[in-house]
C-alpha cells in the first residue's frame, strides 16, 4: 500500500507532465510530478519535496483536486491531487530531475513537458494517467469526482 502525492500545474492552457520509463500498459506513463510520501511528513511537505526533485520549480499547494485509488496487484495506491502554482513567475528552465531512491542506471524520468490538451488527445490514452485520459477541456478535468477507484 503506498500513498502518493501529485501537483497539477497548468499554465498557458498546458498541463507539467513527468513521461516515465517502463510503466504503463504501452512502457511509458506520463503522470503530474509527485510521489510517495515519508514517515512524518505531511501531504504539503511531500509534495514540495517531489515536485522540486523531479522538476526544479518550487511551488505552492493551493487545494485538494480529487483523490484517485490505483490497485492492479501488487500495487495498490491511494494518490492525493492538489492544484498547485509556482512559487514564483520568473521563468525557470525545467529540470529532468531524478528519483533518489534509485541508482543513476534506474531512473524512471524520462522527460518534463507540458502538455496541451492536443497532445494529451494524440497520446496513446494507455500511456497517460488514469485521471488524464480522455479530458476534452481544463473545465471538465477542474470538475472531475474528488474520488476514483482504477481497478483492474
Amino acid at each position: 500500500m503506498r500513498v502518493r502525492v501529485c501537483g497539477l500545474l497548468i499554465e498557458n492552457d498546458s498541463i507539467l507532465l513527468i513521461k516515465h520509463h517502463y510503466l504503463g500498459d504501452v512502457g511509458h506513463l506520463w503522470i503530474p510530478p509527485g510521489g510517495g510520501m515519508v514517515y512524518g511528513e505531511t501531504a504539503e511537505e511531500a509534495l514540495k519535496r517531489e515536485f522540486l526533485e523531479e522538476t526544479g520549480l518550487a511551488i505552492c499547494v493551493e487545494a485538494l483536486a480529487f483523490v484517485y485509488e490505483f490497485y492492479e496487484s501488487p500495487l495498490h495506491a491511494v494518490e492525493l491531487f492538489f492544484w498547485v502554482k509556482r512559487e514564483t513567475h520568473t521563468p525557470t528552465l525545467l529540470l529532468k530531475g531524478t528519483d533518489p531512491e534509485l541508482p543513476a542506471d534506474k531512473q524512471l524520468i524520462a522527460q518534463v513537458a507540458y502538455l496541451s490538451l492536443g497532445e494529451l488527445e494524440e497520446e496513446n490514452q494507455m500511456g497517460l494517467h488514469g485521471s488524464l485520459r480522455y479530458i476534452k477541456s481544463w473545465e471538465e478535468f477542474k470538475q472531475r469526482s474528488f474520488y476514483t477507484l482504477q481497478k483492474k
